[in-house]
């Protein structure tokens, strides 16, 4: 692999990983802080499962790119 395509590679990997990180925070500007009372209405529920949603996928496709099999190794089927 020459440098360039190296050079090259790296960079779309950073912008795709900047892509991911820049919608959520855009999407949650008001964030719902977690209160030690969690005394939450059912909105706030609601954006606090979407976040950790959105943070599962991204943590997943990371996975994915990473250990592509990753899922049958940790497959917890009772045996």
């Amino acid at each position: 692999m020459g440098i360039l395509e190296f050079v090259v590679t790296i960079v779309a990997m950073a912008l795709g990983a900047i892509t991911f990180w820049i919608i959520p925070l855009r999407n949650n500007k008001q964030a719902t802080r977690i209160e030690p009372e969690g005394n939450y209405d059912m909105h706030q529920l609601s954006r606090m499962a979407d976040s950790m949603q959105q943070r599962i996928e991204f943590l997943e496709s990371i996975l994915d790119a990473e250990v592509p099999d990753w899922r049958e190794q940790n497959d917890r089927t009772p045996g």
